[in-house]
């Protein structure tokens, strides 16, 4: 699933990506290096791919042809099980 790294909302696998789309939960830009699958920081300008121009603001929308959206299991289900995790624990050993 896709997931706008944002606001971590789902994007719709049928809304085409291009470079003035953007999220419908928070509004941010969507073809950014933060929502794609080469974006790799450390790798060369934070990219698998080989780009020739760096791009400098990674969660701006930009005119990359590589662009990729990333697929991703993160969702707000995730981070309610995630909430819930802790309060099991906390439940069980306490608020301390």
């Amino acid at each position: 699933m896709r997931v706008c790294h944002a606001c971590k909302q789902q994007i719709d696998a049928q809304m085409p990506i291009v470079r003035s789309a953007v999220c419908p939960a928070c509004d941010k830009d969507l073809k950014v290096c933060l929502n794609c699958v080469f974006y790799s920081p450390g790798a060369h300008w934070d990219c698998r791919e080989s780009i020739s121009d760096r791009v400098a603001e990674k969660d701006k929308a930009n005119f990359c042809d590589f662009f990729r959206f990333k697929e991703s299991t993160e969702s707000i289900a995730g981070q309610n099980t995630e909430n819930k995790a802790k309060e099991d624990f906390f439940k069980l050993f306490g608020n301390e």
